[in-house]
């Protein structure tokens, strides 16, 4: 590769980096260059790494910067086919078959004609795939769904197409943005992976989370961001259950900001301790040693 083509490519990752700021997220340089290298080759990005730490804010503020609709498929365990790609109308389907009795219309032809891409419910990835390079598809939390669903995606992911048995295969004209995420609480299979281009998004640094802060809420002191994300960190070096993302450390500033704390103030921290803490057993081990969590920040 050529230095002005190496230049070339480092300029456009400045440049998207730039533009997911100006929506208010605010991406390292390895992530930054994940997602541009995902975009140029048409390829589906997959992010793993802790909950919270903006897997999924991305796809938003990707679809927003980009003026693409954003299409999201929340996966949880059992999620199968149908509330994924399609369903058959079924009520569009009895009326129509109502209207062809009345018309004395029986046999093979009352039947021709029922499953045709009008008697179709599209899902998100049936919609996806239609939607093209119109759409950002957000597949989130792929790691809840079962193996089976997970098979079913290659395809999807390899050729950006979808096969419905009694239609036959529905290719998308461009193919659209995907973005998978994963907290990983199962380990994924190597076919899908090898389908996708992949991240790991870790906490940021102390550095980056009060520019986050910053960004996402101009209005609050340097001192209440600073104080919280010291706090924020201290809560993650501790044997939490579930540890604070960035969504939470956000929160817990806008919570204090909306009681009127101007800095970390004991009493105000431990009233509002429930936007950063989700668990009951995490609650019980801060409430401990909360001294330790907010002294000194």
């Amino acid at each position: 590769m050529t230095a002005d083509n190496g230049g070339h490519r480092r300029q456009n990752v400045v440049e998207l980096t730039e533009t997911l700021r100006t929506g208010g997220y605010l991406a390292d340089r390895g992530l930054a260059t994940a997602l541009f290298i995902a975009l140029e080759l048409g390829r589906p990005l997959l992010l793993e790494g802790e909950v919270g730490v903006g897997k999924t804010e991305l796809a938003k503020v990707l679809s927003t910067v980009l003026d693409r609709r954003l299409i999201r498929l929340q996966c949880y365990e059992g999620i199968d086919t149908y509330q994924a790609l399609y369903e058959w109308d079924y009520a569009r389907q009895m009326l129509h078959v109502r209207a062809l009795a009345e018309h004395q219309i029986h046999g093979e032809d009352a039947v021709e004609g029922l499953f045709t891409a009008k008697f179709l419910l599209e899902r998100p990835l049936l919609e996806a795939v239609r939607a093209g390079d119109q759409c950002v598809l957000l597949i989130d939390e792929i790691d809840r769904a079962d193996d089976e669903f997970e098979a079913f995606l290659l395809e999807l992911l390899s050729d950006f197409q979808i096969t419905i048995p009694e239609i036959g295969t529905i290719v998308a004209k461009s193919p659209p943005i995907v973005i998978l995420t994963s907290n990983r609480t199962r380990e994924l299979h190597d076919a899908l992976k090898r389908r996708c281009l992949y991240h790991w998004t870790g906490y940021p640094s102390v550095h980056q989370q009060l520019a986050i802060a910053k960004v996402r809420l101009p209005e609050v002191s340097d001192t209440l961001a600073r104080k919280v994300v010291a706090a924020v960190n201290r809560l993650r070096n501790m044997e939490l259950v579930k540890p604070p993302g960035i969504a939470e450390t956000l929160d817990w500033v806008a919570a204090l900001e909306v009681v009127g704390a101007a800095d970390l103030d004991v009493d105000e921290a431990r009233d509002t301790l429930g936007s950063v803490i989700k668990d009951r057993d995490d609650l019980d081990e801060v409430h401990r040693d909360f001294q330790a969590v907010v002294s000194d920040v």
